[in-house]
């Protein structure tokens, strides 16, 4: 019976979750060293690309816009403001908008009267 003790009281301190045995980019307490740096451009630099587009979303249409050189930040305040120009919902998805519907037109006029460089994409 003692032994049976001892060998979990071994086994648990041989357990401890918190031991990192590979680490490639060296201390993960300082995430800020790791985080990518984002160049924001103003608006008149960047090329944006607008594009309906129906893959992968079981037939829905989306209108998706590319291009964007800019924090994570400024890219939520955009899409606020495009989703109450549409009337429609939205998201951010990998440095990109997404915004429910075909609203290739309008988002192109919205995002040339905010100083961006837009154009229509794809057919």
């Amino acid at each position: 019976m003692a032994s049976s003790k001892s060998k979990n009281k071994s086994s648990d301190s041989h357990s401890s979750g918190n031991r990192i045995v590979y680490s490639e980019f060296g201390s993960t307490s300082t995430p800020a060293a790791v985080e990518r740096s984002v160049q924001e451009l103003p608006p008149n630099q960047q090329n944006l690309r607008v594009q309906a587009s129906r893959k992968g979303r079981k037939g829905k249409t989306v209108t998706v816009i590319t291009g964007f050189q800019v924090k994570p930040e400024t890219l939520t305040q955009l899409l606020k403001q495009l989703k109450n120009q549409c009337g429609s919902g939205g998201t951010v998805k990998d440095d990109s908008l997404e915004i429910q519907g075909d609203h290739t037109q309008k988002l192109v006029e919205v995002l040339i009267q905010l100083g961006y460089k837009a154009k229509i994409s794809g057919g």
